[in-house]
């Protein structure tokens, strides 16, 4: 498995001391958050350049920002805003020398069958639209799996596969998210998948612990390509990282 970590590990800190991390460390990928510091609009305002990225021998992907944004929100002016924010990130992608960005499907806040039926019909829309602008920049756009809760949309198997099929796009598969499901496994069967993220939890809620710590069947990662670990502190990062070591020599 070629393996990294979500830049939240190291969150506030530049890039430079996250890829010598990265580097010193053995990872081979490494996603950006793209949230607070990291906010592409800022970035390509200051012209980040594309040299630090160019000095390590990494794998770069972007992680599109979410946090007030929602691609299949009934509200047309948040739509807007959000399909912006992510064509601002595939632009930072082309800028930065990035393989992929990685995007959330949107959420409801209503929790009626009508709204969330016309809530994946606005997330379809929006992300193929977001597609469409990835490819023409030769950016590859995927789309994430969500935790099993109904106000999420893609979480299930289906859906997701559902929506990465009709908006042409790749996909991101977090298996933390999937062991929230009673069949994760599911998740593993979906084409077109682009990485993956990992993460523990005890199959209830969406805990991001260290591998290892929660219910999910570690097997379920062992043939997996390309896996960013996505956790809060570096420390559990690594630990993960010999949690995937171990299962690859068993």
């Amino acid at each position: 498995m070629k393996y990294g970590f979500s830049s939240l590990a190291l969150f506030m800190n530049s890039f430079e001391i996250m890829l010598d991390r990265a580097s010193q460390d053995g990872f081979q990928c490494m996603e950006i958050l793209c949230e607070g510091p990291y906010w592409p609009r800022s970035m390509l305002a200051k012209g980040p350049g594309q040299e630090v990225f160019q000095s390590y021998d990494i794998d770069i992907f972007l992680h599109a920002p979410t946090v007030d944004l929602n691609p299949a929100s009934i509200n047309k002016g948040i739509r807007e805003e959000t399909k912006k924010q992510m064509e601002e990130t595939v632009d930072l992608a082309v800028e930065i020398g990035a393989k992929a960005i990685t995007t959330h499907p949107g959420i409801i806040r209503r929790l009626e069958e009508r709204v969330r039926l016309m809530a994946l019909d606005f997330a379809v829309e929006t992300l193929t639209e977001c597609s469409e602008y990835a490819d023409s920049r030769g950016i590859c756009f995927s789309v994430e799996n969500m935790p099993n809760r109904y106000n999420y949309l893609c979480n299930s198997a289906s859906e997701h596969d559902f929506v990465v099929r009709e908006c042409g796009c790749k996909a991101t598969v977090d298996m933390g998210h999937a062991n929230t499901t009673s069949n994760p496994s599911e998740f593993l069967k979906i084409n077109k998948t682009i990485y993956y993220h990992l993460s523990d939890n005890n199959g209830e809620k969406d805990q991001h612990l260290p591998l290892g710590e929660g219910t999910m069947d570690l097997n379920l990662i062992k043939n997996i390509k390309v896996g960013i670990i996505e956790l809060d502190s570096y420390e559990s990062v690594l630990k993960s990282k010999k949690v995937i070591q171990q299962i690859e020599f068993d």
